[in-house]
């Protein structure tokens, strides 16, 4: 029998930052609560045989990650907002490798995650990117040389350079591989002029000395429902996000639960206390002028805020979206798998969403999430059914 291929993640650091800021969070505000999360293979890609033996290796081997003295200062020097104790507390993390099942029957694949919130909200990201990377390796699937991969990200920054807009690198969980993601983040800071700004990834913004980017992600407010109900999930998730940082990490996520209702809950205060907000489902140039009527009838200057665009971008969308918002709003742009996964293969479409959180050692809650596109809704049919209904969403 043939060896299993091997993928190894080499700093614990490889990771989206909001991974690390939600972790600091939930540390200091719910440190008894805990949360299930599931693959979803939303592109019904069939896996190989030995895909599970492979991950399961990889998975076993992050036991082994630790935070290096080096990356400690790292964070210490560019993220001051994250106290010392988190800092000895991340020092400390080591993932358990038990907290995660990987199953596989014929092709389908399946990959389950259970534990203390604090400790499995890291998981996600790491097991996508390296779901992805033994994807490509283990049906042989070759992509384009290193040179190419230059290349292209080099035309790519060179255009939004020539656009005059700014753009950071979003493309962890669903790189090609770890070496594709060095090579365009490299290529970016070489020819990065006035548009690059920075990587979701915090291994690699240290690596090439740039400013690792991110705030909350969606299950900040989908453990905020199961906690406190959907009608105070917004408004709560967004108060304790400014409890612990204090005005720093201001961009806030807007469609957890629709835009629609976001904004109901986005008052005076809080559209002061953030920076602005995240695009990252639904019609950008609908999402725009919302935001932007929104904050005019709360009379505040939309130009002094903030919409940070990461729904699969690439270059056309990027054009349009800044054309359309030009001398309304601040914009700015995350960019994904047209970054970190443009290698002349197809780029996988696959999610790790929290399923289910237990906020108080009493029972499970389902979670759901009702982005601005209907086909990207999660959770259980009853349970979606049931926060349409208390949210008077139609």
């Amino acid at each position: 029998m043939d060896p299993i291929p091997s993928v190894r993640l080499l700093s614990i650091l490889d990771n989206d930052f909001y991974k690390f800021t939600m972790q600091y969070a939930v540390v200091k505000l719910f440190p008894h609560a805990k949360a299930r999360y599931q693959f979803i293979n939303r592109g019904k890609h069939e896996f190989p045989e030995g895909f599970d033996q492979a991950l399961r290796q990889a998975v076993d081997a992050m036991a082994e990650l630790q935070l290096s003295k080096e990356e400690k200062s790292f964070l210490k020097t560019n993220c001051p907002y994250l106290d010392p104790a988190y800092l000895d507390f991340l020092q400390g993390y080591r993932y358990d490798p038990s907290e995660v099942t990987i199953i596989q029957s014929t092709t389908n694949l399946e990959i389950h995650i259970e534990g203390y919130w604090y400790r499995t909200i890291l998981w996600e990201v790491p097991l996508l990117s390296l779901v992805s990377e033994l994807f490509y390796k283990l049906n042989g699937l070759k992509r384009v040389e290193d040179e190419e991969v230059c290349a292209i990200t080099k035309e790519k920054i060179d255009k939004y350079n020539q656009l005059g807009v700014t753009v950071a690198d979003f493309g962890t969980r669903r790189r090609h591989s770890y070496q594709v993601q060095r090579l365009v983040i490299e290529t970016l800071r070489k020819n990065e002029g006035k548009s690059f700004i920075g990587t979701s990834n915090v291994h690699m913004a240290m690596l090439y000395k740039t400013k690792p980017i991110g705030t909350h992600a969606h299950e900040w407010f989908m453990f905020h429902a199961a906690r406190y109900g959907f009608k105070m999930a917004n408004s709560l998730g967004l108060e304790h996000w400014v409890d612990v940082y204090r005005g720093d990490l201001g961009i806030a996520l807007s469609d957890t639960y629709t835009t629609e209702v976001f904004f109901e809950q986005f008052d005076k205060k809080f559209a002061k206390l953030f920076d602005g907000v995240r695009h990252d489902s639904g019609d950008p140039i609908e999402f725009a002028d919302k935001t932007i009527q929104h904050y005019q009838k709360l009379g505040i200057n939309p130009l002094y805020k903030t919409i940070i665009f990461s729904d699969a971008l690439n270059y056309e969308k990027v054009v349009a979206i800044a054309e359309h918002c030009k001398n309304k709003i601040g914009v700015s742009f995350g960019i994904g798998t047209n970054l970190t996964n443009d290698v002349g293969l197809k780029p996988m479409n696959i999610v790790i969403k929290l399923t289910e959180a237990m906020p108080q050692n009493k029972t499970w809650t389902p979670v759901v999430k009702l982005s601005d596109e209907r086909g990207k809704y999660t959770g259980q049919p009853e349970m979606i059914d049931l926060s349409k209904q208390i949210l008077n969403i139609k």
